[in-house]
C-alpha cells in the first residue's frame, strides 16, 4: 500500500454538495494554512468586519430615530403618522446593530440586515397605495433602502468569504487494531457506526450515497448539525469526507487503515481540519468544557478499539466515582464515558 498523503487535494476536492463523482481523485496534497480555500474565495477589497462595525452603527443609529421620533421620521419618509410599526422597525436596526457591533455570528446578523431591507422595501410599496402618502418622498426613501440593501448584501458575501480562510485546527491521531483493514473499513463506511464509538456524536444518519445527516454535542448541553459528504473512497483502504457548503461546522477528514508492520492487525490513522465556531474563542470554550478535538479523537479511537476487539466498549458508568471538576475536564478532558 501506499504511503503517500491521503488527503484529497484543492483541485480534486468538489465546489458544492452536487459535485459529480463520475471519475476518482488522483491527486493529493498535506493540508495546508490560510490558504487553503484561498482560490475558492476572493478576497474582499474592503474590510468586511470594518464595514460591518459601520453597518452596525448605522442600524443602532437609524434604529433609535425610529424608535424615539416615530411620527416624525414617518412624515419626513412619506409613510404618514404610523408610530407602532416604525418602533418595531427600529428594535429589529438596534437588535441587527448590536449583533454586528459583538462580531458573534458576524455573518448571520449581516443577512438579517440584508432580510430587513426587503421587509422595508415591501412595508414602503404597500404605504405608497394609501391615499395619505406622499409618493415623491416614498420613492426616495425606496432608493435610499435599495441603496443600503446593496451595500448590506455586499457586506454579507464578504463576510461569508473570510469565514472560510479563518484558521483552521489540525488533528492526527492513530491506533493499532487487532482487525483486517477490510473488516475496519466496512465499519466505518457504515456511518450509523460512528455515534457507538464517538462519544460526541448523536446520531449520523445516511441521506443518500455519498451524504449523511450528523448531529453532535456541544459544550455546555447544546448540540450542532451538519451535513456532510464523501469525497474519496479508496475501498479496504481509507475513506475522505467533508461537511457540504452552508453547514454549521466547516468539517472535513481522513481515515486509513494500514496493515501494521509488525503484523499486530492494521493501524487506523485519523485526520481533521475544521473550523470551531465562533473562531478561537470557540477552541478555548470547547477545552474548558473537556472538549478538545484532539482528545475527542484519541477517545475515539480507543473506544473503537475496544467496540472490534472486545464487541463492547468499556465505561464507569454505575461505578461509584466522583464528579470530576471543571478544572479537571479543562486539563484532561473527558476521557472515560
Amino acid at each position: 500500500m501506499s504511503t503517500e498523503s491521503f488527503e484529497p487535494s484543492r483541485s480534486a476536492r468538489p465546489r458544492s454538495a452536487a459535485a459529480p463523482y463520475a471519475s476518482p481523485y488522483t491527486s493529493y496534497s498535506e493540508w495546508s494554512d490560510e490558504e487553503i480555500y484561498a482560490e475558492q474565495y476572493e478576497e474582499p477589497r474592503i474590510d468586511p468586519h470594518r464595514l460591518a462595525n459601520v453597518l452596525g452603527w448605522f442600524s443602532i443609529g437609524l434604529g433609535l430615530a425610529e424608535v424615539l421620533a416615530p411620527r416624525a421620521l414617518g412624515r419626513a419618509i412619506g409613510v404618514g403618522d404610523r408610530p407602532q410599526i416604525m418602533r418595531l422597525l427600529g428594535m429589529r436596526e438596534i437588535a441587527s446593530g448590536l449583533g454586528l457591533l459583538s462580531q458573534r455570528s458576524t455573518q448571520a446578523w449581516a443577512w438579517s440586515r440584508v432580510g430587513g431591507d426587503a421587509m422595508d422595501l415591501a412595508l414602503l410599496g404597500i404605504a405608497a397605495r394609501d391615499e395619505r402618502a406622499d409618493p415623491k418622498r416614498i420613492a426616495f426613501a425606496a432608493a435610499a433602502v435599495t441603496s443600503v440593501a446593496a451595500l448590506d448584501l455586499y457586506a454579507s458575501r464578504a463576510l461569508s468569504s473570510v469565514q472560510a480562510l479563518e484558521p483552521a485546527e489540525i488533528v492526527s491521531e492513530s491506533r493499532a487494531i487487532n482487525s483486517t483493514p477490510e473488516a475496519l473499513y466496512a465499519f466505518w463506511k457504515n456511518v450509523e457506526n460512528l455515534p457507538r464509538f464517538m462519544s460526541h456524536l448523536e446520531s449520523v444518519t445516511p441521506t443518500g450515497e455519498r451524504t449523511s445527516h450528523w448531529v453532535a454535542k456541544a459544550p455546555a448541553g447544546m448540540s450542532v448539525e451538519w451535513d456532510a459528504e464523501i469525497v474519496r473512497d479508496d475501498p479496504n483502504e481509507g475513506l475522505s469526507w467533508q461537511t457540504v457548503p452552508g453547514s454549521e461546522v466547516t468539517h472535513e477528514g481522513t481515515v486509513r487503515f494500514e496493515p501494521d508492520p509488525a503484523g499486530r492487525g492494521t493501524v487506523v490513522r485519523v485526520q481533521v481540519r475544521y473550523i470551531p465556531p465562533a473562531g478561537k474563542l470557540g477552541v478555548q470554550l470547547a477545552r474548558l468544557f473537556g472538549e478538545e478535538p484532539k482528545l475527542q479523537i484519541k477517545d475515539d479511537l480507543r473506544r473503537l478499539k475496544q467496540l472490534i476487539e472486545t464487541g463492547e466498549v468499556a465505561t464507569t458508568l454505575g461505578q461509584p466515582a466522583g464528579r470530576r471538576s471543571l478544572i479537571g475536564r479543562a486539563t484532561l478532558g473527558r476521557r472515560m464515558q
